[in-house]
């Protein structure tokens, strides 16, 4: 019995002229995620890309892993190729779906026909399908309506597929076809959410973590690599920028007003980012700021912040609530090494009482106390490269 997987896809069918580069750049994905689990043959038929391995070797359970997991994937099945004749498919299903069906107790049959040279009508499949399951399966009731199984059928051109529902992907679109941009990456619970949210629209993502040594240490660091890790598991392989901003921060706590630390440190990090940015060409900012969430994210704040931006700033989660984002965490695997207890250079310095609704002159004003192109030009002298793979 040969088992395959049957991938959907998303909204990527909506594209128009460049839609081959959208299922091109997938297939690829695809491709590269399953290398290290054997040799499978990848290809895109009928609106459904066929993964199917080329001996018994493929590890399928861990594809399965792999493919819930790939952005431009809406839904898949696991389901077992049968001949395109009635016998056929009727001994398939009852031998492949056999756990399923002896644990349920009642079930239908659903057909889809594509294959239009096929004798039988869908109904005529169905209803072929299900007396052969009944005639094995004398426990099972059939159930048109509420079932705990639904088998599903479909001839193709290529065969015959038996499975039952489809599970579900990660959806959105594949790695890369979104452009690139930085992502501003510490060890919380918003950001990596934030890092994953872009990657899932298609955005090849450049992370940038700041470290604030001795104040933090490497374990805080290596925090954040396990979370970035966990966002590759979906998007791909990147590089982490760490910009080492220890002086900075010195420097605006001798200089400048304490209510007005964080936003000042903010317009910092949005300046060392833009140079990095720039320079590894992307297109965008990206954060994981959530409005009224803290006092650095009241809208005049991030006024404040974005008055020093070059390039566009994302903020994906800037209308959700913190359950929201603590769920989406979950999903992603993030949450629990987002709540370890290791500092970030964000709560190093807290001010007692921030300034919430800090005017930009403000900002501008007390900035004047600091060489800002020599803190800025330091501070890119510091930036370590850390590759994050796909584990």
């Amino acid at each position: 019995m040969k088992e395959l997987f049957l991938i959907k896809l998303g909204e990527m069918v909506l594209k128009g002229q460049n839609r081959a580069a959208f299922d091109a750049l997938l297939l690829k994905t695809i491709r590269r995620r399953l290398y290290p689990l054997g040799e499978f043959d990848v290809r895109y038929a009928q609106s459904t890309v066929y993964v199917i391995p080329k001996d018994e070797s493929c590890d399928m359970d861990k594809a399965q892993e792999k493919l819930e997991k790939i952005f431009g994937i809406v839904a898949f099945t696991r389901a077992a190729a049968a001949e395109k004749e009635l016998s056929s498919i009727c001994d398939t299903a009852t031998e492949y779906l056999a756990t399923a069906l002896s644990a349920a107790k009642s079930f239908k049959v659903e057909s889809k026909r594509a294959d239009k040279s096929f004798p039988l009508t869908s109904l005529e499949l169905s209803r072929e399908v299900g007396a052969a399951i009944l005639r094995k399966f004398h426990h099972l009731k059939v159930d048109v309506h509420h079932p705990d199984l639904t088998v599903r059928a479909e001839v193709r051109d290529f065969g015959a597929y038996l499975h039952t529902d489809a599970l579900p992907g990660a959806g959105g679109m594949p790695s890369g076809t979104g452009g690139k941009a930085a992502v501003l990456i510490s060890g919380g619970i918003d950001s990596p959410v934030a890092a994953w949210m872009m990657a899932r629209r298609g955005v090849e993502l450049v992370p940038i973590h700041f470290a604030s040594p001795p104040y933090t240490s490497e374990r805080a660091e290596q925090k954040v690599v396990e979370l970035l890790e966990k966002v590759a598991a979906y998007c791909g392989p990147m590089k982490m920028r760490t910009v080492s901003i220890t002086h900075i921060q010195e420097e605006i706590l001798q200089k400048c007003p304490e209510e007005l630390f964080t936003v000042i440190m903010r317009r910092f990090m949005v300046r060392l980012s833009n140079k990095i940015a720039q320079d590894e060409d992307c297109g965008a900012l990206i954060t994981g700021e959530s409005l009224g969430q803290v006092a650095s994210q009241t809208m005049q704040a991030i006024r404040c912040t974005d008055a020093v931006a070059e390039l566009p700033v994302f903020r994906p989660l800037i209308g959700t609530d913190k359950a929201e984002i603590v769920a989406l965490a979950h999903r992603i695997g993030t949450y629990e090494i987002s709540i370890e207890p290791y500092e970030d250079c964000c709560t190093v310095f807290t001010p007692r009482h921030p300034r919430t609704k800090p005017p930009v002159f403000v900002a501008e004003k007390a900035e004047q106390a600091l060489e800002i192109d020599a803190l800025v030009a330091e501070a890119l002298e510091t930036v370590k490269i850390t590759p994050i793979r796909i584990k």
